[in-house]
This record gives structure tokens, C-alpha cells and sequence, in this order.
């Protein structure tokens, strides 16, 4: 049985923190990824910058728990589903005492 061909994907705005795209060559704070999903989204970034999704996702796999991911300024997982033209945050959660 042939493979059926997958949907195309959206083109989404992605907004990174700058102490995370410090640690990757040519890291920037802004790109546009193509992707359906935000799981697709962290394999897009994962192949721009080899052990970003480590930073990013556990082994479970999920969203770290100091990782926030936010969806056109909802709250998401990574499962969650893209638009075209969404816009991403991916910001780290602060904490001190």
C-alpha cells in the first residue's frame, strides 16, 4: 500500500530565550519553523541545532517543567496543534528565593 503524502506544514513564529540561544552556534531569539504540532516544532529546532531539544523536552517525552511553551498566549504541550502564522514563546520559568 503506498504512503500517503503528510499535510503540509504551517509556518510558525518561534520566540526563544537569549541565555538558551547562547549555548548553540548561529542560535537566534526569533525563527520561522514549519510544523503542524509543537512536538513537530521541537524536531524542527532539534535539526537546526543538534541538543536543543534536550534542553527543552524530558525522556518522557514532554515539555520540561521549567519550560513553558505558550501558543498564540495559551499554555501548550506537545501535542498541541499549529496554525499557520502562530506565534511561539518558549520561555524558562524563573524562580529564587
Amino acid at each position: 500500500m503506498p504512503k500517503l503524502p503528510e499535510p503540509p506544514r504551517a509556518t510558525v513564529r518561534v520566540r526563544l530565550p537569549a541565555h538558551l540561544v547562547r549555548l548553540f552556534p548561529d542560535g537566534e531569539t526569533l525563527v520561522e519553523v514549519e510544523a503542524l504540532s509543537v512536538r513537530q516544532l521541537m524536531d524542527a529546532l532539534e535539526a537546526r541545532w543538534p541538543g536543543m531539544r534536550d534542553r527543552l523536552c524530558d525522556e518522557r517525552p514532554a515539555v520540561r517543567r521549567h519550560i513553558n511553551v505558550f501558543v498564540d498566549g495559551r499554555r501548550a504541550r506537545l501535542d498541541t496543534q499549529l496554525a499557520p502564522g502562530a506565534d511561539v514563546f518558549i520561555l524558562t520559568a524563573i524562580s529564587g528565593g
